[in-house]
């Protein structure tokens, strides 16, 4: 089994230190959205992905293994409105 990378878009703010860090895996966009250029990266992209992780300010960026659903009930796409602002307060 691989690993893939998984976004929260909740907490990305477009910071571009992904982009530092893996540019070949990792775009921000002029609006400060961040593509992921591929989301199972090879392995000769893994230690920046990894560099990319542990320095995403927010730490909207994570690494799982392929098959492991537990981090995606709390991420959002960029263009998914449907995110819950359940226990937010204004």
């Amino acid at each position: 089994m691989g690993t893939r990378i998984v976004v929260d878009y909740v907490l990305c703010q477009g910071h571009g230190v992904c982009e530092s860090e893996a540019p070949g895996v990792f775009e921000v966009s002029k609006d400060h959205s961040v593509v992921v250029l591929s989301e199972s990266p090879s392995e000769e992209h893994l230690a920046g992905v990894a560099q990319a992780v542990k320095y995403c300010p927010t730490h909207a960026i994570s690494l799982v293994e392929d098959g492991d659903t537990s981090a995606a009930h709390d991420i959002s796409s960029p263009t998914d409105n449907t995110a819950s602002d359940e226990g937010v307060t204004p």
